[in-house]
């Protein structure tokens, strides 16, 4: 398998300046429940064509990869008694409690948004699943034309609670829409423990599994002296598929830990939180029981709904995996997207995966067994060329090892 998947990564690298058409630097790793099958990387972690090598410690921004530590660390509390998955949040959350929906713009009175109140509450499983209504105000026009209207200064990448209180799309349950659901989440754990959601995260997560090298703060002195010489840039891709450096979209310091979007980390980290969720699908009982891993690998949307998350995710490059599906092959758990057929790549039915805005991948096959990370940073979300690198490394994963089962 090594020889394959390395050479995979060496093909889609950039080499010296020539850029076009590649990601300057990956890693992947693949891992089953006792170890791991294939660790490799290739590239660059900057722009300069003498900049030190990418590998599966190099550190960067992952973006929604935080959404399924954040989802584990609110199913825990769960587990624990605080909360049920079909409880209204609303009375922990003053904004949610405050959220109208947003159902168009009068166009005789000056383009005003036309809001109208919730009366529904907003659950638990409604922010796990992205059927609240939640959105990304940058990526969506009528959030877009909303903030310009208000006269907002704030947006959902301000990591910050005035930032990610937008009005919802539809009445929470009924659609699919991806957003800001999951910094909520984050925001429901805090308010019912006590904690930020990096110190639960830190003390429930992170530290049992010997994740080091994550953090919602990367400039913070103990991580800097570790990581300093290894963070990966953001790499921009043009329009003549060249990339250029550009700005991190996120705060290096966030007002609020954003449990949807937040977190820095390395491949070799992240995958110990993969192969800790991959043996809790058994009943392991790493991070959560097994009765709960169950729940959260169950389908969750129903027929409208996934009409919805099919028009999101098939043809837009975010999901590169689910291109060929249909609305009634793919569903969302509680931490991610689910495949209800088996994928031409060879992943089986009922694996979960998602992705992140600067293009990184995981996916969890619990029937074959394996845990799968794929690091990049490239920008813009659903980059043809990360895509094509992520469907063509796991093709090779599976037909490596099919060819030895």
């Amino acid at each position: 398998m090594a020889a394959t998947l390395d050479s995979i990564l060496g093909k889609y690298v950039a080499q010296g300046e020539n850029t076009a058409n590649k990601v300057l630097g990956a890693a992947l790793i693949v891992a089953n429940g006792t170890g791991v099958l294939y660790s490799g990387s290739a590239g660059r972690i900057k722009l300069g064509p003498d900049a030190p090598a990418f590998d599966t410690s190099s550190f960067s921004w992952v973006a929604s990869l935080t959404k399924v530590i954040t989802t584990i660390c609110v199913l825990q509390i769960v587990e624990r008694g605080l909360i049920e998955l079909d409880d209204d949040v609303r009375p922990l959350i003053p904004e949610l409690a405050s959220m109208k929906i947003l159902k168009g713009f009068d166009e005789e009175n000056g383009g005003a948004p036309i809001l109208v109140e919730n009366t529904a509450p907003i659950t638990l499983r409604h922010l796990l699943t992205h059927t609240v209504g939640l959105g990304y105000d940058l990526g969506d026009p009528d959030l877009i034309r909303w903030s310009q209207y208000t006269g907002r200064t704030v947006n959902t990448t301000s990591s910050t609670r005035e930032g990610w209180n937008t009005p919802l799309k539809f009445e929470p349950g009924k659609g699919w829409y991806y957003g800001t659901a999951i910094d909520w989440a984050g925001l429901t754990l805090e308010a019912l423990t006590g904690k930020t959601l990096g110190e639960y995260m830190q003390e429930n997560v992170l530290d049992p599994l010997g994740m080091k090298e994550t953090t919602f703060h990367p400039l913070r002195p103990e991580i800097q002296e570790k990581v300093k010489d290894r963070q990966v840039t953001v790499a921009y891709r043009g329009e003549d598929g060249t990339l250029t450096e550009g700005p991190l979209i996120t705060p290096l310091e966030p007002p609020v830990e954003s449990g949807g979007s937040g977190l820095f980390t390395t491949a070799a980290d992240y995958i110990k939180f993969l192969q800790a969720l991959l043996q809790d699908t058994n009943g392991k009982g790493n991070l959560l029981k097994k009765e709960t891993v169950d729940e959260m690998f169950r389908p969750q949307l129903d027929d409208k709904q996934k009409e919805d998350q099919a028009k999101i995710l098939v043809g837009t490059g975010w999901a590169p995996d689910f291109d060929e599906l249909t609305a009634s092959d793919m569903s969302w758990g509680l931490a991610g997207a689910i495949n209800l057929v088996d994928l031409v790549t060879g992943r089986k039915k009922g694996s979960m995966m998602w992705s992140g805005v600067v293009n990184p991948h995981w996916f969890i096959d619990p029937t074959t067994g394996i845990a799968v990370a794929l690091i990049v940073s490239v920008l813009p979300f659903g980059d043809s060329v990360s895509g094509k690198l992520y469907r063509e490394l796991e093709a090779a994963v599976y037909g490596e090892l099919l060819s030895k089962s």
